[in-house]
């Protein structure tokens, strides 16, 4: 008589929660993902990491700590951006599954099994799309438009990239490197990669405590940082293409400029007062130097990258899966 095999152990979650100044809601919002873990069985943990709050954040993330170990603080010694803060907790989390949600409990923790499922679903990165917005008119547009922006370029077909409600395969966590405010374009560098990237609606709630913590720059550093994923995603193995591409395009602007000037020069007008003129040198000596900045930059990155430009999913190597990765030196009898 065969036996059914037991069933699989719930992989073990880590909950990151970045944030800054946000004590009022910090026990509420443990005690609902506590809450939550319990009663769909997994283990979990929740990291929470403090950049630099300067209200009574900390002090309340002692009390939760020393009331539950499962409770984790990173505290940082003043604020260092949403992109470092989760950088500390991709570094210290456990779980084989990464959940981030924001502090100020607008990211409802009851949408966590929503994500997971997407994930058995066999994507690797699931972002949680906002679809009714508890958010200020303005603030929506900019939003929507930022989206639809990154979206055209990128080719990552998803609503919500700026949306900090994700959930992660932890290979996808060890891969992604990021930094400045690059936390928006996580979905984008994780497609670059190779990770399947999806996306599942969730609800979205009032800001209830508080007030949020970006400002009229965050447009204009968004958008620098777009150029910046572009630059690393596309053309950070063939700057040449970029620089090549910008310095063609002004030098050949500049050189039909020039003929233009040329041909009536022929035709008995005189030509050297003509801010036309200085405008078509200009755009060719500019376009020039492009093309030899793009030399010098595939010069220097062949010279100094290190980095193995492709990414690996899996290996097969005659060893042991477990013990290969733990470390264990022991021989498995497979490999001579």
């Amino acid at each position: 008589m065969n036996q059914s095999s037991p069933p699989a152990p719930a992989e073990p979650v880590s909950v990151i929660v970045p944030l800054l100044d946000e004590a009022p809601g910090l026990e509420e919002l443990f005690g609902r993902i506590r809450d939550l873990f319990n009663r769909i069985g997994h283990p979990f943990e929740v990291i929470f990491v403090d950049d630099g709050s300067t209200d009574r954040s900390f002090e309340v993330l002692a009390a939760l700590h020393r009331a539950d170990p499962r409770a984790q603080v990173i505290r940082f010694r003043r604020n260092f951006g949403k992109a470092a803060a989760l950088m500390a907790g991709f570094e210290q989390a456990a779980g084989s599954v990464i959940v981030t949600l924001d502090g100020d409990l607008q990211d409802l923790p009851e949408e966590i099994p929503k994500l997971l499922e997407a994930l058995d679903q066999g994507f690797d990165l699931v972002s949680g799309w906002k679809r009714e917005r508890h958010d200020p008119l303005s603030r929506r547009l900019a939003s929507w438009f930022f989206n639809r922006v990154v979206a055209v370029l990128t080719g990552i077909r998803i609503h919500d990239f700026n949306s900090g409600f994700k959930a992660y395969r932890r290979e996808v966590s060890a891969e992604i490197r990021i930094h400045g405010e690059l936390h928006r374009y996580i979905p984008v560098l994780a497609a670059w990669r190779g990770f399947r990237v999806g996306e599942v609606a969730v609800a979205h709630a009032a800001r209830r405590y508080g007030r949020s913590k970006y400002g009229p720059m965050r447009a204009f550093r968004g958008f620098f940082d777009l150029l910046t994923v572009m630059a690393l995603t596309r053309f950070a193995r063939r700057p040449l293409h970029l620089f090549g591409l910008l310095g063609f395009a002004l030098a050949a602007t500049g050189s039909i400029i020039s003929l233009y000037l040329a041909v009536r020069r022929l035709m008995g007008q005189w030509l050297s007062n003509r801010p036309l003129f200085f405008a078509a040198f200009m755009l060719i000596v500019i376009g020039v130097q492009l093309v030899f900045f793009g030399l010098l930059a595939e010069m220097i990155g062949y010279a100094t990258n290190r980095e193995p430009p492709y990414a690996v999913r899996e290996r097969l190597t005659g060893r042991e899966k477990d013990k290969f990765h733990h470390g264990d030196s022991e021989d498995t009898g497979k490999n001579p």
